[in-house]
């Protein structure tokens, strides 16, 4: 009877076991958060050893397109917390819509001291290509658009534009000199990678639209445990930690920088 209750004890053990070793999530997340979001997962993997964290960046815009169409993302984090609220009104969530960051926009250039530039500066005539996210599904590239269009720029310098599928992508026509400048997130431009090819000037935030950032646990994950894990550690201190590190503005906190 002791050798059976010994078994079944330990049967009961590898049950409990095998959900933390084979635990996986995938995320689909704004590229603004590349840098930070790879720091954030590394350090939750330590606290939770089983735990499998896949992460996709790219556009909010197409993810949320993609997550409509059965893409197995189990959180989104988005650089507009429209798309989540529009994916949740449409039962995509399994979650409330969750604010977690404000985002700014910078001006940065590899090639030029972008810190003793404004906006005004893009319409030097040597300037011939400068670099946003394409404003049509990239909430950066729509925020870079709205500062443009408010400093009465827009119309002067857009034949010079460049389109970035995404903030990285954008960063990247900068960094290879297919752009000489460009309007990136400040959470980019702060990377150490990044700094070190360029400098930036912050662009106030009164020229746009306010960047605010939320996520939700899709309706696929409903019962992920992981899942819903990872969004408690988001509020946790040392991800905000990371995320100030970032340039990014944390919910309650004073947007003015």
């Amino acid at each position: 009877m002791m050798h059976r209750f010994k078994f079944l004890m330990f049967v009961g053990a590898m049950l409990f076991a095998v959900p933390a070793h084979a635990a996986k999530i995938t995320i689909a997340a704004a590229a603004d958060l590349k840098f930070a979001m790879e720091e954030i997962a590394a350090a939750f993997k330590q606290e939770h050893p089983g735990a499998e964290i896949d992460v996709v960046y790219g556009s909010s815009g197409k993810f949320q397109t993609q997550i409509q169409q059965g893409a197995p993302y189990d959180l989104y984090f988005s650089a507009d917390i429209a798309f989540p609220r529009e994916l949740a009104k449409k039962g995509f969530a399994a979650s409330e819509v969750k604010p977690y960051a404000f985002g700014r926009i910078v001006l940065w250039s590899t090639s030029m001291d972008a810190a003793t530039m404004t906006l005004a500066s893009l319409t030097d005539p040597k300037i011939s290509r400068i670099a946003i996210a394409n404003p049509k599904h990239a909430p950066y590239g729509k925020r870079a658009e709205e500062a443009l269009r408010a400093s009465g720029l827009w119309e002067k310098i857009e034949p010079k534009l460049v389109y970035g599928d995404n903030i990285a992508h954008t960063a990247q026509f900068v960094q290879t000199g297919n752009a000489q400048a460009g309007i990136i997130a400040l959470s980019l431009a702060v990377n150490p990678e990044l700094a070190k090819r360029g400098g930036y000037w912050l662009i106030p935030d009164t020229l746009h639209e306010p960047l605010e950032q939320g996520y939700i646990i899709t309706s696929r994950a409903a019962g992920n445990l992981l899942a819903k894990s990872f969004t408690a550690y988001m509020n946790s201190k040392p991800a905000r930690t990371v995320m100030t590190k970032y340039g990014f503005v944390l919910p309650g906190e004073n947007t003015e920088k």
